[in-house]
C-alpha cells in the first residue's frame, strides 16, 4: 500500500483522531519507554567502549567542554522500525525501515571513523552523499509503484517525482546533521515535523506512515531524556542521518516533497547559512554569520546554549503548525 495523496481519500474527523490515537498508544509510548529504558546500559557501554565525542576545531571554546561525552547514542532510534513494522507490516513501512537502517548505518561509519582518529572528520563528503543516494534509491524501489503527484500541485512526470525524491532524502538526511550541534537541538527540532506528519498521514488514511513516523518519535522522547542540556550522550551522526531519512521518508510518501521546506524550516535555514557562509567567505572573503550553522551565529552572539536550543524548537513548532494547516487546507 502507498501512503501518496492521490491514492487516499480524506477520512472523516473521527477516524482521523482514531488513527491518531491508535498510533500514539501503540507506537509512539513502546518506543519511548523502551528507548528510555535502553538508554543508561546503552551509554554506560559506549563508554566503555571509548566511543565519545572529540569536539569540532573550530566550534565555539565552550563546546569544548563536550569532548568525551560518549557518542553514537543514535542507535537507540533502530528500535523504532520494528516497532512499526509489527504494528503495520506493509512494503511501505519496510521501506521507512530500509532508509531508516542504511541511513544510521552511514553514519555509524562516519562516527567510527571520527573516534578512530580522534579528530570530528569521518567519510568525505562525495562518499557520504553517494551512499546516502544509493540509500534513497533503494527506498523508492522497495516502496514500490507510487501515484507521482505532489499535494496541493497534482500529478508530475515520473522522472521528476522520483529525482525530487531523491534529493530530498539527500537534503534533509544533510540538514538534520547540520543541525545535530548542541544539546538536544536536533532530537526537540525534529519532533514538530515528526508530529505534523503523523497528522498528515492520519488525514490521508496513510496507516503505515502515520504509525512509522509515530514510532520514531516515540524513541526521540526517549532519546531526549539522555540527550537535553547538560547532554550525557550524543546521537552522532549514526543518530542524525537516522532521523533525517525518517522525516525524508515520511514526507516522500505522503506526497510532502515541497512542504517539507516550510515543515523542516528550521533544518533548511541551517543548511542555507553554511551555503551562504561558504560562498561569501570563497567570493569575498567576508563571513555573513559570526559562524556556521546557524545555531552557532546565535551561540557568538551571547545567547546562552539552551536558548538556542529552546528558541529552534520552537521556531520548528510554529513552521510545523503552519505547513500542516496549509496542507489541510489543499488536500
Amino acid at each position: 500500500m502507498t501512503a501518496n495523496p492521490a491514492a487516499f481519500a480524506l477520512v472523516n474527523a473521527p477516524l482521523g483522531l482514531g488513527i491518531l490515537a491508535v498510533t500514539g498508544v501503540f507506537a509512539t509510548l513502546p518506543a519511548f519507554i523502551l528507548t528510555a529504558l535502553l538508554g543508561r546500559p546503552l551509554i554506560a557501554r559506549l563508554q566503555r567502549a571509548a566511543a565519545r565525542q572529540t569536539a569540532y576545531e573550530d566550534a565555539p571554546k565552550s563546546h569544548q567542554t563536550k569532548t568525551g561525552t560518549p557518542t553514537m547514542g543514535g542507535v537507540l532510534f533502530a528500535i523504532a522500525p520494528p516497532i512499526a513494522l509489527l504494528l503495520a507490516p506493509s512494503r511501505t513501512t519496510a521501506a521507512l525501515a530500509l532508509l531508516v537502517y542504511s541511513c544510521m548505518a552511514i553514519g555509524a561509519v562516519d562516527d567510527l571513523a571520527k573516534i578512530r582518529k580522534q579528530k570530528n572528520k569521518g567519510l568525505r563528503a562525495v562518499p557520504k552523499f553517494a551512499l546516502t543516494a544509493a540509500a534513497a534509491t533503494a527506498f523508492l524501489l522497495v516502496a514500490g509503484p507510487q501515484t507521482m503527484s505532489f499535494v496541493a500541485i497534482g500529478p508530475v512526470p515520473a522522472w521528476l517525482w522520483y529525482g525530487l525524491s531523491i534529493c530530498v532524502v539527500l537534503a534533509t538526511t544533510h540538514a538534520v546533521n547540520l543541525t545535530d550541534g548542541l544539546d538536544g537541538l536536533a532530537g526537540g527540532t525534529v519532533v514538530p515535523p515528526l508530529v505534523a506528519f503523523v497528522c498528515i498521514a492520519g488525514i490521508l488514511h496513510a496507516i503505515g506512515v502515520a504509525i512509522f513516523a509515530a514510532a520514531v518519535l516515540g524513541a526521540v522522547f526517549g532519546f531526549l531524556v539522555y540527550n537535553r542540556h547538560p547532554a550525557r550522550v550524543f546521537m552522532g551522526d549514526t543518530g542524525s542521518l537516522a532521523l533525517g531519512g525518517a522525516l525524508a521518508g515520511v514526507a516522500v510518501l505522503t506526497g510532502a516533497h515541497l512542504f517539507l521546506l516550510l515543515i523542516g524550516g528550521v533544518f533548511v535555514a541551517e543548511t542555507l547559512s553554511v551555503i551562504i557562509q561558504v560562498a561569501s567567505y570563497k567570493t569575498t572573503r567576508r563571513r555573513v554569520f559570526r559562524m556556521s550553522p546557524l545555531h552557532h551565529h546565535f551561540e557568538l552572539g551571547g545567547w546562552p546554549e539552551t536558548k538556542v536550543t529552546s528558541r529552534f524548537w520552537l521556531a520548528s513548532l510554529l513552521l510545523s503548525l503552519v505547513g500542516f494547516a496549509l496542507i489541510a487546507r489543499t488536500t
